[in-house]
């Protein structure tokens, strides 16, 4: 599967952005999807993933509370919506995708979009 993420940009802090990761190839409900994210002089970290059918979602205890992660497999596109932003979630956002289980650790997905930068100022 590829995926292609797009929707970041700048904005003020409190503000909201909504992120989107469009998938091509092999059937996306084969897969689960997550949100990662990596700023500068940092290591990739977990924001938010979610099961094949969109039942279940996970977040990092930083973002929960602000940030929806949802689905669309007819559609094959995973959604971040992120609400009352912070300039701490400056960073370069990615969307990934595997056909294993949810996991918060990058290393377990294989499949990896390009990376959409989001930038929060306060």
């Amino acid at each position: 599967v590829q995926l292609q993420a797009s929707g970041g940009g700048l904005v003020q802090a409190g503000g909201s952005l909504r992120l989107s990761c469009a998938a091509s190839g092999h059937t996306f409900s084969n897969y689960v999807a997550g949100w990662f994210r990596q700023a500068p002089g940092k290591e990739r970290e977990f924001v938010a993933a979610i099961s094949r059918s969109g039942g279940s979602t996970f977040y990092a205890d930083s973002v929960k509370g602000r940030f929806t992660i949802s689905r669309d497999n007819a559609k094959k596109a995973v959604y971040l919506q992120m609400n009352t932003l912070k300039p701490d979630d400056t960073a370069v956002y990615y969307c990934a995708a595997d056909r294993a289980v949810v996991a918060r650790s990058p290393h377990a997905y294989d499949y990896w979009g390009q990376g959409t930068q989001v930038t929060v100022s306060s």
